[in-house]
């Protein structure tokens, strides 16, 4: 638990934050700006946020502290009042292409030129001349290789992924004001969730998460089994761990790389039920979680 000075520390606080970035990644990094301390407002066209249609749980999660007005942005009315605003905000937060925003009349240049002290965080899909491209989720995932099958991924990784970047960025735009005063000029900051993806597909790429990789399958002590009534996710990666768990399995030597190991463990594993393993982790240090089947 952190502790009281931690959780009182509110990084963003002071700092006005202003979004027009729609479904997932745009409100999830601006729920993470309210929760370092921001003034959130979010301005949503008149059919609201899609998100809002297809899972209302979701979007009141993902709004909870946030003020949410409707500005039509294709009109003179929600101009004047996204203007208005944007007088009173540092950083913006944006999910369009490139082309709608120039079309708004919110590209950088035009930004800039009407809000000098005004910051721009815009989520791309990918950066530079890619960012005009489809895609979703998905797709930045499957580029990033991971996606090894055809099950669909179990959540929104690089969606997730890019909101934590986008908060990063609020956060570098308003260190980067604050070391310039009150008349620094405002940045343009870029995030390409393809590029949350690939830096959490990094494990990937280095080899531990592939099949030959020590967290990837290959390492015994590190692995999903079955076990008499359900499944155990064991995580008994480092040597102490791994000694614990095949001393109470009768396996040894533990060389955690055999098959034989692999194979011993996992015929032990099977004969146990969740309430005898749960009581064997507390006993013997080992890190493991029980699951229903």
């Amino acid at each position: 638990m952190p502790s009281p000075a931690a959780t009182a520390f509110l990084p963003l606080e002071g700092v006005r934050v202003l979004s027009l970035a729609l479904n997932l990644p745009g409100p999830a990094a601006l729920l993470r700006c309210r929760t370092m301390g921001a003034t959130c407002l979010k301005l949503e066209p008149p059919a609201g946020d899609p998100m809002a249609l297809y899972n209302q749980p979701a979007y009141a999660a993902l709004h909870q502290g946030i003020a949410i007005d409707t500005a039509d942005l294709k009109t003179e009315a929600g101009q004047q009042r996204l203007h208005e605003a944007l007088a009173a905000t540092d950083v913006l937060l944006t999910s369009f292409r490139p082309s709608a925003l120039r079309k708004l009349g919110l590209d950088w240049p035009a930004l800039q030129a009407r809000h000098p002290s005004l910051s721009q965080v815009a989520i791309v899909g990918a950066p530079g001349d890619r960012a005009e491209e489809p895609g979703h989720d998905l797709t930045y995932l499957a580029e990033s290789g991971l996606v090894t099958g055809t099950e669909l991924p179990p959540t929104l990784y690089a969606d997730m992924g890019g909101a934590l970047l986008a908060s990063e960025a609020v956060l570098t735009a308003t260190l980067r004001h604050a070391r310039g005063g009150d008349k620094a000029a405002g940045i343009y900051l870029e995030v390409a969730l393809n590029a949350s993806a690939d830096w959490l597909a990094l494990p990937r790429t280095w080899g531990l998460t592939q099949p030959a990789g020590a967290v990837g399958g290959a390492h015994a002590g590190y692995r999903v089994y079955p076990c008499a009534d359900g499944r155990v996710a064991v995580a008994a990666l480092e040597p102490h761990f791994a000694k614990s768990l095949c001393e109470a399995a009768g396996v040894t030597p533990p060389d955690m790389m055999a098959r034989a190991t692999h194979e011993a463990l996992a015929s032990w594993l099977a004969t146990r039920t969740r309430a005898e393993l749960d009581a064997m982790s507390r006993e013997r240090d080992v890190p493991l979680l029980t699951l229903a089947g």
